[in-house]
């Protein structure tokens, strides 16, 4: 108020010796207070401010110091942007000044101070904005304290109880709380802390290691919460009692010639082992040379073992137990399906299932049955197909199915969808669930209502629309193991499943009118059936047909066991040939019968022996059914050979040219070699109580499983078994 009086004096003085605008001569200039500073309307000079315009609005308000009945002067408070810098008091402000007149403005202001001493100026606009900024964060953080940080009072000790009474039970109501609920809130807190410092510790101390530490790490949890959640998820097997177990161990040959030999197949499976033990330990397979894992597409991306699981039984049976327990012991730990990776359904059921369950039978360990049930529920989803007949191959975790893209017109293949039999029927036996068994057989009755030409079985069937691909028959890749199983099915029924030897004699009476012949040079060869045509072309895997023809001799029609017999070693010794007529005395993939070539390799990518089992499979079948001496001569014969030009240090390794004496190596051991080639070999040399073909069948890939005889079952009754 004094500064406001003051300057209107002293206004009112300069007005009176000033001179006017056209006079040429300006007032003297008086430094005002900052709230009277305003410089000039623009346009006016020096004339006093006058009342409101029309851009202004009037707003009365009542000094400090006066009576309440006291005229108040008139404030104008201008609108746009100069509202942000008028200062609240009884100067009108049109528009913002030049520099000239803020800086007259900020003196003025400074010597206003001075002389008024106490004088209050009324804040600016934008320190209004800049404290109702800050008002309103404080607010906001008070709301956040009040319903986001923890209760106080959790965390105050309460070190003197109310007593016990109608004032304890009250406050406890009223509080919601029992009393020791602060002390429990606190020691939450600071376990809550010590946690957190110690998840700080364990990252600084994996910030320190390497990377493939740290991802190794990472798998080994993922693989501990995976087991977790089998253990929650997996339901008990019931109690299945083994059947009548014979021949599982001994076999020990008398003459010390045959004993010999077969401690030398036993020292090429040690070394096999060993070498696989320390270079691809948990890889699929070994590459020798270069000492190291190896895998194909038939296991998808992952890291299954498949040696492992494939060369349990053979460790078991040449009583290798160290080595059997290391397998085991992977398995138990490291043998994992929920993996997401697509798998060949039928080198996984003949390899991985087939290889448990005869580890299980053999051993009585539950692991092996345990995991076997595990990944045949995997396998499962490849069946969910509009006909039945599965997928080739299928996702393990997403259960997804599809069929090879080199498959005619996308169907599935006849040895692969027809090579599940012996196992399925073990699962549903050993789970008492007949989901298996029931699969198994509804393709079997598929097949059974589709026509086929000239009696054969083509190699593909279209699983989406129930039709025959392509009109190609072989005995041997695409086709072989289908026949095989529907001989086994019948012996390891205890000869019981007539529905499979009636296919089966049907199917070898086609087979035999259509694809066997002889050469000119008088050798019992296989063809293969294209379009109407014989390919007078034999395959190494066809070779394992002679001892699927002396197995399956007993019980043939029309009395013609002696026939089937003697077919058998027919095919044995124009395999024989295939092998001798090289410069390794090893076996080519395929071999011809055309003019004047009789089992030799003429393309040169069927020159190779990737060490297949099927040659010393029909040798070991022939020696058992006639113990003809030349069989195991034979089957000598082909270890040495095996051990002279496979054998590396690493391991054993395939070739790629037996007609050449200086092979070059495909530089892979195959899981099949220690699953079949080794174990056919120590068989060979053994007694016939080693796993009596009375008591045990073995699958395509040489795994044994028992006959379920009902007299050596008390199972009769399960439904799952009848």
């Amino acid at each position: 108020g004094r500064a406001l009086r003051a300057c209107a004096a002293r206004r009112s003085r300069a007005g009176a010796v000033g001179v006017g605008r056209g006079s040429g001569a300006r007032p003297a200039r008086l430094p005002l207070p900052v709230s009277l500073a305003a410089g000039p309307r623009r346009g006016q000079g020096d004339a006093p401010p006058p009342g409101p315009d029309k851009g202004t609005r009037v707003e009365r308000r009542r000094a400090p110091g006066r009576a309440p009945g006291s005229p108040l002067p008139l404030v104008p408070q201008p609108r746009g942007r100069g509202a942000r810098e008028a200062p609240l008091t009884g100067v009108a402000r049109s528009g913002p000044a030049g520099p000239a007149a803020r800086e007259r403005r900020k003196e003025g202001g400074r010597e206003g101070r001075g002389r008024a001493g106490s004088g209050a100026t009324a804040p600016r606009l934008s320190e209004k904005f800049i404290l109702l900024l800050i008002l309103s964060a404080f607010i906001t953080l008070c709301f956040g304290a009040f319903f986001f940080l923890p209760d106080s009072s959790k965390h105050n000790a309460e070190p003197c109880q109310p007593a016990p009474g109608a004032g304890g039970r009250a406050r406890a109501r009223s509080t919601g709380r029992a009393p020791g609920a602060a002390f429990k809130g606190y020691t939450n807190l600071n376990k809550i802390r010590a946690d957190h410092e110690k998840a700080l510790e364990e990252a600084k101390e994996k910030l320190k290691k390497s990377r493939d530490e740290i991802q190794a790490e990472i798998q080994t949890e993922k693989n501990k919460v995976v087991q977790e959640l089998k253990k929650k998820d997996s339901k008990p097997l019931p109690p299945v009692p083994l059947p009548n177990l014979i021949g599982i161990n001994s076999g020990e040959p008398a003459d010390p010639d045959i004993r010999e030999k077969r401690n030398k197949v036993k020292e090429m499976m040690k070394h096999a082992w060993d070498n696989y033990r320390q270079y691809g330990w948990g890889h699929n397979e070994l590459k020798p040379i270069a000492r190291k894992g190896h895998s194909t597409n038939i296991f998808g991306n992952s890291q299954m073992g498949a040696t492992i699981v494939d060369a349990l039984d053979t460790l078991y049976i040449m009583g290798l137990h160290d080595e059997f327990r290391e397998g085991q012991e992977w398995i138990d730990k490291n043998l994992d399906f929920s993996v997401n990776s697509e798998v060949s359904v039928f080198e996984v059921n003949i390899r991985f299932i087939g290889g448990l369950l005869a580890a299980y039978y053999l051993s009585g360990q539950e692991v092996f049955k345990i995991k076997a049930v595990q990944l045949a529920g995997k396998l499962l989803p490849a069946f969910n197909t509009p006909t039945g007949i599965p997928w080739a191959m299928v996702n393990l975790k997403s259960g997804v199915g599809r069929n090879w893209g080199w498959a005619s017109a996308g169907s599935s293949i006849l040895a692969e969808f027809g090579t599940l039999h012996m196992e399925f029927v073990h699962l549903s036996y050993l789970t008492g669930d007949p989901v298996y068994y029931n699969k198994v057989m509804h393709i079997r009755k598929l097949l059974q209502k589709m026509d086929r030409p000239n009696g054969l079985y083509p190699n593909y069937l279209n699983p989406r629309t129930g039709r025959w691909g392509q009109h190609h028959t072989s005995v041997g890749g695409l086709g072989d193991s289908f026949y095989e199983y529907l001989l086994k099915a019948w012996l390891m029924s205890d000869k019981m499943d007539m529905e499979a030897r009636k296919m089966y004699d049907d199917a070898i009476e086609a087979i035999e009118k259509h694809l066997i012949r002889k050469s000119n040079g008088g050798l019992t060869f296989i063809g293969e059936w294209k379009n109407g045509h014989l390919e007078r072309k034999m395959g190494h895997l066809t070779c394992f047909a002679g001892g699927m023809f002396a197995l399956g001799a007993d019980g043939s029609r029309d009395d013609k066991a002696g026939h089937y017999l003697q077919l058998g070693a027919e095919i044995a010794h124009t395999c024989h040939e295939s092998y001798d007529r090289t410069t390794l005395k090893l076996g080519p993939e395929a071999f011809k019968f055309d003019g004047g070539v009789e089992a030799v390799a003429v393309r040169q990518n069927e020159k190779y022996y990737i060490l297949r089992p099927e040659v010393i499979e029909t040798y070991w079948y022939m020696w058992r059914f006639t113990h003809d001496p030349k069989y195991r001569q034979w089957g000598w014969e082909a270890t040495q050979a095996i051990d002279k030009y496979c054998r590396v240090s690493g391991g054993f390794s395939g070739v790629k040219d037996v007609y050449s004496s200086s092979p070059t190596y495909d530089d892979v051991q195959q899981s099949f070699f220690l699953a079949e080639t080794l174990k056919y070999l120590y068989l060979l040399f053994s007694n016939d109580d080693l796993l009596p073909l009375d008591n045990w069948v073995f699958n395509t890939e040489a795994h044994p499983l028992p006959v379920l005889h009902l007299a050596n079952t008390t199972l009769s009754g399960n439904p799952a078994y009848r």
